[in-house]
């Protein structure tokens, strides 16, 4: 189909391998159901951590518009050379979307530049994620709110920079508030953070969660323009240095 959107789901894949209650929600991967909110508007593809160059070679990413992000046991394992690789091209313009405990990998953090920590419980609690931005491109298809039934709880504060745009806040039945969909512009890529998704709870099976990665897919793609011109620069226009 022409004018697919190349979209590259990252997983670490490992809780699948050595968890069964992991397992058993998610029996091909965490990957292959978030691949699952794509329609044929997108061309999907697959990158795991135990691939050699974490399944992320430079000519991998630089035939990706949009890369998405879950990790959470093994972020410490992701090579500092692969974090540079991609950390570049969302500088590049390469959309990027951060899923869950990815908020703590190497690459939301190198492009935060803060802690990006958190509070967290896992109590399989209710989640009711609110749209705050509804005419937001993200929010699309979605109503005023949707519930998942039971999520892994993340409170604030949450160590990230002020978000250029916040689409969606959640609340948890524990009582705990959280920017649950925040947008960042760096360089000239867009990134989006999604909160829900822990890995023993099939949330990302869900229509409403699906839709919005989708979303946040497309507001993510690269803009078509030229590139910036940096550098030394002749003027535009003739300069006199009078007085």
């Amino acid at each position: 189909m022409a004018n697919q959107l190349n979209v590259t789901v990252w997983n670490e894949f490992r809780h699948e391998k050595q968890n069964e209650a992991v397992r058993k929600v998610y029996p091909d991967g965490l990957h292959m159901a978030i691949g699952g909110s794509f329609d044929d508007r997108f061309n999907v593809s697959y990158a795991t951590l135990d691939e050699p160059e974490h399944g992320l070679t430079e000519e991998k990413l630089a035939n990706t518009d949009v890369l998405l992000w879950w990790g959470h046991s093994a972020h410490g394992d992701v090579q500092d050379e692969i974090v540079e690789r991609v950390c570049r091209r969302v500088l590049e313009g390469m959309g990027l979307v951060v899923l869950h405990s990815g908020h703590f990998s190497k690459v939301f953090k190198k492009l935060m530049g803060t802690t990006c920590d958190l509070k967290w419980r896992e109590a399989g609690e209710k989640e009711r994620i609110w749209v705050v931005s509804p005419g937001h491109p993200i929010a699309e298809g979605i109503g005023e709110y949707f519930e998942i039934e039971h999520e892994e709880m993340y409170g604030e504060h949450f160590d990230i920079p002020e978000p250029d745009h916040l689409v969606f806040a959640s609340w948890f039945q524990g009582g705990e508030l959280f920017r649950s969909g925040c947008c960042f512009h760096r360089g000239q890529g867009k990134i989006f953070y999604f909160r829900p998704g822990h890995e023993t709870y099939p949330t990302y099976y869900q229509e409403e969660v699906r839709r919005v990665i989708s979303n946040a897919a497309r507001w993510a793609a690269p803009t078509k323009r030229e590139k910036p011109v940096y550098g030394n620069a002749q003027p535009l226009e003739p300069i006199t240095n009078e007085g």
